[in-house]
């Protein structure tokens, strides 16, 4: 028997063995999409926290660390910009700030109906944050099964959000579920049911509401930090815990995803793509439907300038890996890459073709991140409300636009990356053109909301 066969061999009757999971390779790789929630700059090992993520260590460690990769500034608008390959504001302002509407149009080709398209199971356990009624949800825009919530945040225990018509949308498949039990270890072990369960390819897109308030995690992840203190201040210190708990339970189920593909054979046929959806908050209340205690101390961006909900880097500048085995090589990509590159990445790489101009802000990234070719100037265009970050190269516009006029910020991201020296004042030349291309580039914006959402509540 040659070697060939006695191989083939081997595989067959490995598959047949009783209680035996098999999984050959298939012609496209599983994807495996983990969104953190509220992670910031420095609450992760390798950027050189106190808090323990051994898991997303090694990934980041045997895979690509994307030491650019750029978000929206808060939640909604990232995941707009992630499923549609376009920058938020194209959708109107109910995709650019945090909302209960429908960010985009019901229709639009979305990265999971495009993976759909080319015969993809596609599933999402966690937040969704694109619209919080039913028919907005995920199984609206691709996704063949869903689970977890339709709002944002939701409590680690009880699963609400807040007081109002939007308080309690915990759901699988659009439909209301009661389910008992901690948050992150719900979705987790949705989303390992899948892993095992499916014949691939899959995408499975897991958006975590860790760590976002409510900050709470079990006790087992708090006693990693047994001995440990943070704060002198006793209300400060428990916060600290709480939130580096948080984080390590966040870790762990990363860990347990990872550990299933392991042991389901699917390893080095799966792309894990990592992000978190903006940059951390550094302190925060209560506002949820919720017991758990508020949290004056939380997530750190140092030594970023800025925090969520701003456009300093430290508010849109994330921990980002992407991890392949045998096929990405372990190395620090420096190239600036956004969120909405990730559609025409995926794209491009399973050579889906859309049907007519999806007109993306996006680009495809693949060849820069396998090295197959260098990057190219590019410019990256970040919406907020009445505010804009415009990256040209290695400048940095802030432009924000006020009852008195226009003020702007200018940053060479080279020279001064934690933007400490605004420049505008003596780069008056640059931040006239840069101001240009951007008007030029917001013209594509929607500056109403949608007719039919205007008397609905947010």
């Amino acid at each position: 028997m040659n070697r060939l066969a006695f191989v083939v061999l081997i595989v067959a009757l490995t598959c047949l063995t009783p209680g035996r999971e098999c999984h050959t390779a298939a012609a496209k790789p599983n994807i495996l999409f983990v969104v953190a929630d509220d992670l910031g700059w420095k609450d992760v090992g390798w950027h050189g926290s106190r808090h323990k993520t051994p898991h997303l260590d090694r990934l980041v460690r045997e895979g690509l660390e994307l030491n650019y990769h750029y978000v929206q500034p808060v939640c909604t608008p990232t995941r707009t910009a992630l499923m549609s390959g376009r920058v938020p504001s194209r959708f109107g302002p109910q995709a650019q700030a945090p909302s209960n509407l429908r960010a985009m149009p019901l229709g639009t080709p979305t990265l999971a109906s495009a993976l759909r398209e080319v015969g993809y199971f596609t599933a999402m356990s966690g937040k969704w944050h694109l619209g919080a009624r039913p028919e907005w949800g995920p199984n609206q825009y691709g996704f063949m099964r869903s689970h977890g919530t339709l709002t944002g945040a939701a409590d680690p225990w009880t699963h609400g959000y807040r007081r109002g018509p939007y308080e309690q949308t915990w759901h699988r498949d659009g439909h209301r579920l009661d389910e008992d039990g901690n948050a992150t270890e719900l979705v987790a072990r949705q989303a390992v049911a899948w892993i095992r369960e499916q014949r691939e390819p899959w995408f499975v897109y897991v958006p975590f509401h860790a760590v976002h308030i409510p900050v709470d995690a079990p006790d087992e992840f708090k006693r990693l930090y047994d001995g440990e203190k943070f704060h002198d201040d006793a209300a400060k210190d428990d916060a600290a815990r709480r939130f580096a708990a948080f984080v390590s339970q966040l870790d762990a189920k990363v860990g347990q995803l990872i550990a299933t593909l392991d042991e389901t054979g699917q390893r080095d046929n799966t792309l894990v793509i990592f992000t978190s959806d903006n940059g951390g908050l550094l302190r925060g209340g209560n506002a949820y439907v919720s017991s758990v205690k508020p949290t004056p101390v939380l997530s750190s961006n140092e030594p970023l300038r800025g925090q969520k909900a701003e456009l300093y880097e430290g508010g849109i500048r994330v921990p980002a890996l992407v991890n392949w085995p045998g096929k990405l090589a372990p190395r620090k990509i420096n190239a600036p890459m956004h969120v909405c590159d990730w559609f025409p990445t995926l794209a491009a790489l399973l050579d889906w073709k859309p049907a007519s101009d999806l007109k993306w802000d996006g680009q495809n990234m693949w060849p820069v991140l396998t090295g197959a070719a260098e990057p190219t100037p590019r410019t990256i265009y970040i919406p907020y409300r009445n505010q804009s970050a415009f990256r040209d190269g290695d400048w940095k516009l802030i432009e924000r636009r006020t009852k008195n006029g226009v003020k702007h910020e200018l940053f060479d991201l080279t020279a001064d990356p934690y933007e400490k020296s605004n420049l505008a004042a003596s780069q008056a030349d640059r931040v006239a053109g840069m101001a240009a291309r951007l008007t030029e580039t917001r013209k594509y914006d929607r500056e109403q909301l949608p007719e039919d959402l205007r008397e609905l509540p947010e």
